[in-house]
């Protein structure tokens, strides 16, 4: 494993959050799970009450001295300009104690399992993280019809931690989804195959149906691959800052 890449399953240390964090945006970039939009957070290895993530800024530019540290309110030092959609990310880490990493993003091929009545399931060997089920969260329910579908408070941010429950990822009705993780490396590593894993099972529908991973299946399979996700994330690191 290269001497720079999170170690692996816990988060990297402190000195190197920073950096692993400008990564992961990057290689979700790469990846084209993060666009111009979208954002990708990890909890303080420091303190377990804050959170590191990026200023209001497109994720392939994003750098070291981007990061800003936000305690679990949404609140930061840093006067620079934040994500209008940071309490996602306090909520799920107010909610979820075993959560380390949180990414949100707009990956084209999960949209259409979050407005229509097919609920998204593993269908590959790299997505069993995505059993027994993936929740929808309907902004409809806690904002009414007219918002703009952003979660831009803590109380729209708890009801869509509420909604993710247990779960590796949520679907967020016709904005996208949330993945989450124990590190840096499985949250990436979670938004990456949520988009292949949708791409496939759509395929597999156009062509007549899907057999979905079962229950059993899914959880040998996150056995197995967490223990290569440092793998997955050398490669990605790599191949986002080839050169052009």
């Amino acid at each position: 494993m290269p001497e720079d890449a999170p170690e692996p399953g816990g988060t990297p240390a402190p000195g190197d959050q920073r950096r692993a964090l400008a990564e992961a945006n990057h290689i979700l970039v790469d990846q084209g799970i993060l666009d111009a939009f979208g954002h990708v957070s990890v909890r303080s290895a420091e303190d377990p009450g804050a959170f590191l993530l990026s200023r209001n800024l497109a994720p392939g530019l994003v750098q070291e001295d981007d990061v800003q540290r936000f305690t679990l309110d949404g609140r930061t030092d840093d006067p620079r300009p934040s994500y209008l959609e940071l309490y996602i990310h306090a909520e799920v880490y107010r909610a979820r104690p075993d959560v380390q990493a949180v990414v949100h993003s707009h990956s084209p091929a999960v949209i259409p399992f979050g407005v229509t009545a097919t609920p998204l399931r593993p269908v590959l060997h790299m997505a069993g993280f995505l059993a027994p089920r993936v929740p929808v969260f309907d902004t409809r329910d806690t904002l009414g019809p007219a918002s703009d579908l952003l979660i831009r408070s803590a109380e729209s941010g708890a009801a869509l931690a509420a909604a993710l429950g247990p779960a590796s990822v949520v679907l967020m009705r016709g904005h996208g989804s949330t993945a989450v993780g124990r590190s840096l490396e499985e949250a990436v590593y979670r938004a990456v195959y949520t988009e292949v894993n949708a791409h496939a099972q759509a395929e597999a529908l156009r062509l007549g149906g899907c057999v979905y991973l079962t229950d059993e299946e899914a959880a040998a399979t996150v056995a197995t691959n967490t223990k290569q996700l440092p793998r997955a994330w050398g490669f990605w690191r790599d191949r986002a800052h080839r050169p052009a």
